[in-house]
């Protein structure tokens, strides 16, 4: 993908190039895909056992959406298929935790 940011993925024995929009997360895509799908698959079950949201969760949510919209945008011009899938899936995933949580008696667990 096009726009990539000084350095490497900061995991262990990857030497993938960091895209611009997750140079906060010092992550190449395809490991920030990883995360925000665990992160994701862990929040549907928490929220499925009726488990309260934390207050950080709500904030990934959009993080990570935007960081995917921004890498989708970013490679437009030359496009991965496989990543392309990946973050389009994850968009998905990311909807439909939102509509879970609408349409839910999901508790937000706030800080006292």
């Amino acid at each position: 993908m096009s726009g990539s940011a000084a350095g490497n993925c900061r995991k262990p024995s990857c030497a993938n190039a960091i895209p611009a929009a997750l140079a906060t997360e010092q992550l190449c895509l395809d490991h920030f895909l990883d995360e925000a799908f665990q992160r994701t698959d862990t929040t549907f079950d928490r929220c499925r056992k009726g488990a309260p949201m934390q207050p950080g969760d709500l904030e990934w949510l959009l993080t990570d959406a935007l960081a995917v919209v921004k890498n989708l945008e970013e490679g437009a011009s030359e496009p991965d298929a496989h990543q392309r899938d990946r973050m389009l899936e994850l968009l998905l995933i990311l909807a439909n935790l939102h509509e879970y949580v609408a349409h839910h008696s999901v508790r937000l667990d706030r800080p006292a």
